[in-house]
């Protein structure tokens, strides 16, 4: 991590030039928000620093990360626009990215091996039923030396305020013996601490509800804390270096980049 942390303070340093010349100041490190411009210039300033070459973005909706001009972006996400607004009716009034590609970004089905030199996920660890399998893909697609680009809430500044964070041996029972086991429970806690349902009979009808349209919802949370024990508890099956883990506002950002060793 030494590595890291002399990235973070070079990062730290290109945001305080950038924001002398009248760019927005960055968020500081553990507010819990800061403005949505400091938040955005911060992803920018880091996009700028590590994304090259052709990669996708996953999950983008109404805010594709803003990337340099040496970075070319294919948009991927399990829906094209219009089942998109019927899916999330509170995105109606936003414009939203095309999809360029229709595949479910845990799975990744359509992407060949070792084929992007980047992946952009921002805000969509947390979407992810089994997450170990899911740095299994993003990493499969991937080039030797290709970076991961992600930003990850922080339960605590969010709506998931009261659920318990998600522990690494629950996600990898996750990995092990499949997301099913674990599926309900998380649409119950969704339903009783984020959607605050109390009678019995509304909890059971909204649970059902959600499944049966399949609704992607935050079915793992975590704290930064218990956020980087699941990135090094990964780090034990999957090859790659953490180059930066950096909190921004409500967010964690990571970039990690693939190992070039066999690849």
């Amino acid at each position: 991590m030494v590595g890291a942390r002399r990235l973070q303070r070079f990062v730290r340093q290109r945001l305080s030039g950038a924001s002398r010349d009248s760019a927005p100041p960055p968020a500081q490190a553990f507010e819990p928000g800061g403005s949505w411009t400091a938040i955005h210039h911060t992803r920018e300033v880091i996009a700028a620093t590590f994304l090259r070459g052709d990669g996708i973005e996953i999950g983008a909706l109404h805010q594709p990360l803003r990337v340099p001009a040496s970075a070319r972006v294919k948009y991927v996400d399990r829906m094209a626009v219009p089942e998109l607004r019927r899916q999330y009716a509170e995105l109606d009034a936003v414009p939203l990215v095309e999809t360029d590609i229709i595949d479910n970004g845990e799975q990744l089905t359509t992407i060949g091996d070792q084929t992007q030199d980047f992946v952009i996920a921002n805000h969509f660890l947390e979407h992810c039923q089994n997450p170990v399998q899911t740095f299994h893909n993003l990493f499969r697609v991937l080039k030797g030396g290709g970076v991961l680009y992600m930003a990850v809430p922080d339960k605590r500044f969010s709506f998931d305020a009261d659920r318990p964070c998600t522990t690494v041996e629950h996600i990898m029972r996750d990995f092990t013996e499949g997301p099913a086991w674990s599926k309900r429970q998380h649409f119950e806690e969704w339903t009783r601490l984020v959607n605050k349902r109390t009678g019995e009979a509304e909890v059971e009808k909204e649970i059902e509800h959600l499944i049966d349209i399949d609704y992607s919802i935050h079915f793992h949370v975590w704290r930064s804390r218990e956020l980087l024990e699941f990135v090094v508890a990964v780090q034990r099956l999957v090859a790659f270096e953490v180059e930066l883990f950096l909190r921004n506002g409500f967010e964690t950002i990571l970039i990690l980049r693939k190992d070039t060793v066999g690849t």
